[in-house]
């Protein structure tokens, strides 16, 4: 079996950069006999890969081939079939389950120790041994993290990945020294017990000399224990320090990571303000009104042109309020919501105090020409004057009397009533209504009295026009005044 792993290892594995760790002699269970090997191998290279590879040899000739390899880690269980009996059969679960049956029950158990170790090494305890004697799954020396990283892939320390080879290729240099030794000893192939014997003689007269080289050199071996000790104290120092500065580095890290996002969450908090204020001045400049505005609007007078004035100005800005485009979300607000009540509660006091101020002024022209009208009647009552004198001597031209004054009175107060028409119809449909009824009445009384002044000069019977029949007034067909 030597000679075989030998020539497999120089065929086959070592052209692809592998080593061969374990090999055993199978052949598939249940079916005709094929014997072939399965091989256990790691790569030379770094990171190391642990492959199982099936050799076959060669129906043609007197070589093996390559047949299949498997990766390791897709290994998840071995069953060796029976813990407490001898049983050369043993299954090996990939992504199927292919089972074998090995030539010799030592080679079995080599091979299943050798993936045993190869698991504790590289992949952690990962593949599960079932019906494995516990004899054949010795524990290993525990590696710490440092030499040996985790996964299939990464190494392991040289005095670890040597403990697993069961074979080591000779080099040149101790192929020529064995060459040299053999060409030494003319009985070394026809004799091969006394080569041995004479090999192990010369090999006890050097580890002879070496023991006593070693014991000669106690004294260098304390010291250099010396030095190791104290190497050993100064990398646990190093180790130490290089702890702490780990920490610092994390808490800085961590202390740089709190800046920058307290950093952002102050860049946001500005960002925000800023948009808050301008929303805020959005507001206060386009929803505010003056204190003057709402004295004028509550308290102005309505009567001097000057009050008139104010209180004009006033209801345009409360007007440009009131239609003010508001942002989306702004009508959620309290405050905004407050503000336009105040300012339908002042548009709705400034229309009704309007209106009562324009009722009363219609009120006061009509009773006013109404009151003349009535005095001049009086008057000529009581000095003996019937009405037909009187509207004679009062309306020496047939013309309707003009309300001029009134006219210029009211326009003063054209763009208030432009502002009620646009704000409040209804009580604009109701004032100018009121205008008509009264001015209407008026019109009537004077349109009357106009017809019977008339009546009277067509025809020329009332007693004053008989009393000053001869005067040198000329007269018109119809008895009008020419």
């Amino acid at each position: 079996m030597t000679a075989i792993k030998h020539a497999l290892q120089r065929d086959i594995f070592t052209p692809n950069d592998e080593r061969l760790l374990s090999i055993v002699n199978v052949c598939k269970a249940g079916k005709k006999k094929k014997n072939c090997f399965l091989c256990a191998t790691v790569t030379t290279e770094r990171p190391v890969q642990v492959n199982v590879v099936k050799v076959k040899k060669s129906d043609k000739g007197d070589f093996y081939k390559r047949q299949t390899a498997w990766i390791l880690r897709d290994l998840a269980v071995v069953d060796a079939k029976d813990a407490n009996k001898e049983n050369p059969e043993f299954d090996l679960h990939f992504e199927k389950v292919y089972k074998w049956l090995a030539s010799s029950i030592a080679e079995k158990n080599s091979f299943i120790t050798c993936i045993w170790k190869l698991n504790q090494r590289y992949l952690r305890k990962k593949i599960e041994f079932v019906n494995v004697s516990s004899q054949l799954l010795e524990e290993l020396p525990k590696v710490t993290e440092e030499s040996v990283p985790s996964g299939e892939n990464q190494s392991v320390a040289g005095g670890d990945e040597e403990s697993l080879d069961e074979y080591q290729e000779l080099n040149a240099r101790e192929e020529q020294d064995i060459e040299i030794m053999m060409d030494g000893c003319e009985y070394a192939i026809s004799n091969a017990e006394a080569f041995a014997e004479k090999l192990s003689s010369e090999l006890q007269v050097l580890d002879g000399a070496n023991i006593q080289s070693i014991m000669a050199s106690e004294k260098q071996v304390n010291t250099l224990m010396q030095l190791l000790d104290e190497a050993l104290k100064e990398v646990d120092q190093i180790e130490y320090k290089l702890s702490s500065y780990e920490e610092m580095l994390q808490s800085v890290k961590e202390q740089m990571d709190h800046i920058s996002q307290s950093n952002d969450l102050i860049q946001l908090s500005n960002t925000n303000n800023v948009k808050l204020l301008e929303e805020i001045e959005f507001l206060v400049n386009y929803l505010d009104l003056s204190k003057g505005h709402i004295k004028a609007l509550t308290d102005g007078d309505l009567s001097s042109s000057k009050g008139i004035e104010a209180c004009t100005n006033a209801a345009e800005a409360l007007l440009q309020c009131m239609n003010v485009a508001l942002r989306p979300g702004h009508e959620e607000l309290h405050a905004v919501r407050q503000q336009q009540q105040q300012f339908r509660d002042l548009r709705e006091q400034f229309a009704r105090r309007l209106t009562n101020h324009l009722n009363n002024v219609f009120v006061q022209q009509f009773t006013q020409t109404l009151t003349l009208y009535y005095r001049r009647a009086s008057y000529h009552s009581v000095s003996g004057h019937d009405q037909s004198s009187s509207l004679a001597q009062h309306s020496v031209e047939l013309t309707l009397p003009k309300h001029l004054p009134f006219h210029r009175d009211l326009l003063r107060y054209a763009k208030l009533m432009e502002w009620l028409k646009n704000t409040d119809r209804e009580k604009y449909e109701g004032l100018n209504k009121n205008y008509v009824d009264y001015i209407s009445r008026l019109y009537e009384r004077e349109i009357k009295e106009f017809f019977e002044v008339a009546k009277i000069k067509m025809t020329g019977t009332s007693k004053e026009g008989k009393k000053f029949g001869k005067s040198n007034l000329p007269l018109g067909r119809n008895g009008l005044k020419k």
